[in-house]
């Protein structure tokens, strides 16, 4: 039996970790979960949102399914995202776009990634206050941070039969920063013969995308711009409720979904399950559990056709209800 790391958050977070797990329990794959508390819930008896004993058992087991966290405003804590992040150096965002059944967007066929670097550029937040009126904002830019994303995104592209790799930048300006990035694509596309390759412009790129998504496969950007780009590629599929999300390193790989904790709705069962449950498919794909992750992916996706929905996309199912249904799906 495979033991995996769940932290199972804070707000809405236990209610859809149970969800996810009574879903994986049901579709016939025994884990031992090794549950986790962080966020907001253990800063008065562990006095940060983050205890070594969550980084420790994501070390010690290697993967670890994440529920929403909260990090207080204006405390002072680091965000918890960030920090494990940067702690177990999950380099690569990843971030599958893709239509759900029976949730109406405004287009049709969207089906790509975005493969976001995750650790330097200006998202680092490495800042100096040069005095009262100005402050600097250092976007570092390294050729093997930059190797290692490019890398990642056209591995991903041969595994999952993807046709391209897109590179997204700002070249055309930052031509140092931005076009070190650009430099490195170029040079590990060069092991990809396979993988058709293009170029874009992150101004032109975000155009694009609200014209016509679809013209889109994967897309590898630098941290800010990835920030950016796959909060607007979540919402051409219905939003942050439904968005899937990873963060992958060389030795550890933490499988999250994209939205909040959602205190105002902590306890009253209306939490929609689906983005952590996405993200926990992505995980049994990870962990060669395959035949699983797309038993639990069609339960879903039938789920959702036959109009079985919680509130936030259109329905008026409990979460409870939902992952019923779901659940009768498998």
């Amino acid at each position: 039996m495979r033991t995996i790391t769940l932290i199972n958050g804070d707000g809405i977070g236990p209610e859809i970790s149970k969800s996810v797990t009574d879903i994986i329990a049901a579709a016939g794959l025994d884990i031992n979960w090794d549950i986790q508390t962080a966020g907001s819930d253990v800063i008065e008896s562990e006095g940060v949102p983050l205890p070594d004993r969550v980084l420790k058992s994501v070390r010690a087991n290697k993967v670890a399914l994440k529920a929403p966290v909260t990090t207080p405003i204006g405390k002072g804590f680091r965000s918890v995202n960030v920090q494990l992040r940067k702690e177990l150096d999950l380099y690569a965002n990843l971030r599958p776009c893709k239509n759900l059944p029976g949730v109406k967007t405004r287009f049709e066929n969207v089906d790509l990634v975005v493969v976001r670097e995750n650790t330097e550029d200006l998202y680092a937040g490495v800042e100096e206050q040069v005095d009262d009126n100005t402050a600097h904002s250092i976007k570092i830019i390294t050729r093997s941070a930059s190797e290692r994303i490019c890398r990642f995104a056209f591995d991903y592209a041969v595994k999952n039969n993807r046709h391209e790799v897109c590179a997204v930048t700002k070249a055309n300006i930052m031509k140092l920063s931005d076009g070190l990035f650009l430099q490195a694509f170029r040079a590990v596309a060069g092991e990809y013969p396979q993988i058709t390759t293009r170029e874009i412009l992150v101004d032109n790129l975000c155009m694009q995308l609200v014209q016509d998504p679809t013209r889109f496969d994967v897309l590898v950007l630098p941290n800010l711009y990835g920030d950016i780009v796959s909060d607007l590629t979540a919402g051409l599929i219905g939003g942050l409720g439904v968005a899937q999300g990873a963060n992958i390193g060389k030795d550890c790989a933490v499988f999250e979904p994209v939205h909040g904790s959602a205190p105002d709705i902590k306890g009253l069962n209306k939490a929609n399950p689906t983005a952590l449950l996405l993200s926990a498919v992505e995980m049994l794909k990870y962990i060669d559990e395959v035949s699983v992750a797309e038993k639990i992916e069609k339960a879903l996706f039938k789920t959702l056709s036959d109009g079985h929905k919680t509130v936030d996309i259109g329905g008026n199912l409990s979460t409870t209800e939902f992952t019923e249904k779901i659940i009768e799906n498998l």
